[in-house]
């Protein structure tokens, strides 16, 4: 057996704040400390216009099942047809119990759930997760959910400079959801589905981009609330890396970009996927680029992209697709697959 994507969607609440609007705002709650951003600089440095935020009353959950009911009923498939729930995301509403368990409860599935988390590579291993349970016959329709809401851990007041670029991450992130159903299919038929995966891990650059409330290093300290980093550092670390787990893919299937429709990779800023591009050689017209109106939606990065394409006609029933992920920690992904 194969596991076939039979549908993807996203949701970006309806709230969007602009570049220039996060710089005001960061000047207005500094204003005690004397510091002010320059003028532009977010746009100028990340390529994001602007971004999305949710609503006070709305948690990851209810982003991860904005997008999954709109999927369920595009697809005609009921919350009590699910064998499997995972919620593969970055945020989650508690510490205890699973987002998926709160998901699960609110589209009215009574399947068994968990969650899977490895920041923004989250959800692409909870895809990865539910592959390998549908092609090990566990499990033969499973639907994996994200709800990512990174606007509630930025960092506004700031102190210095040097403060301001340790929390500049939190300045480039967006908020939303996405849904992706994943159902079993013959291996070889008209419905290919995922065809080859591979991941890796720089685990000693774990450091380099955190939030660190929550767990048992700072369980209930205000002040590691926010998100704290090293840009420079982290995509050295990705660098340096190199491009091997992603081009290996290319020999082990024999193909080339040119055989995908689209390449979905996920975006952080304009000009890291820039390089990012370059260095793997994938041609600018198969990427999606959502980054400068949608800003870095973590987890909900890769879907967001597969959604848009397949909703612009960019790709579509027996096409190729890649999802090729990069996430803090350091993580590295990449998943083929045959719509």
């Amino acid at each position: 057996m194969r596991a076939r994507i039979a549908g993807v969607t996203a949701y970006l609440p309806e709230r969007t704040v602009t570049s220039a609007e996060v710089e005001a705002r960061v000047a207005a709650e500094s204003a005690g400390h004397g510091f002010r951003p320059l003028p532009t600089i977010v746009e100028r440095m990340t390529g994001i216009r602007s971004r999305h935020v949710m609503r006070p009353d709305q948690q990851a959950s209810d982003l991860a099942v904005e997008a999954a009911r709109k999927l369920l009923a595009g697809r005609g498939v009921a919350p009590a047809d699910l064998d499997l729930l995972i919620f593969g995301s970055a945020s989650q509403d508690l510490i205890e119990p699973a987002t998926a368990h709160i998901v699960a409860a609110k589209l009215g599935a009574t399947c068994p759930v968990f969650d899977v988390k490895n920041a923004c590579n989250s959800f692409l291993n909870a895809l990865q997760t539910a592959e390998a349970l549908i092609r090990t016959g566990q499990y033969a329709r499973v639907l994996v959910c994200a709800g990512e809401t990174p606007s509630r851990a930025i960092r506004w007041r700031v102190r210095d400079r040097a403060q301001f670029v340790d929390a500049f991450a939190g300045y480039t992130l967006s908020d939303g959801g996405a849904a992706m159903l994943l159902e079993a299919a013959p291996s070889g038929g008209p419905a290919a589905g995922v065809f080859h995966r591979d991941f890796a891990a720089v685990s000693s650059a774990w450091d380099i981009g955190t939030l660190p409330a929550g767990g048992s290093m700072h369980p209930r300290d205000p002040e590691h609330s926010y998100f704290s980093g090293d840009g420079r550092r982290l995509k050295d670390a990705f660098l340096a890396t190199g491009p091997d787990i992603f081009l290996r893919a290319l020999d082990e299937t024999g193909l080339t970009w040119d055989d995908f429709a689209i390449v979905a990779v996920h975006q952080v800023t304009l000009p890291y996927l820039e390089v990012l591009r370059t260095v793997l050689g994938i041609p600018a017209e198969k990427l999606v680029v959502t980054l400068p109106e949608h800003g870095n939606v973590a987890s909900v990065t890769l879907p967001l992209q597969l959604a848009t394409a397949l909703e612009e006609g960019r790709c579509g029933p027996g096409d190729r697709v890649a999802l090729v992920g990069l996430a803090g920690g350091v993580s590295l992904g990449v998943v083929f697959a045959e719509l």
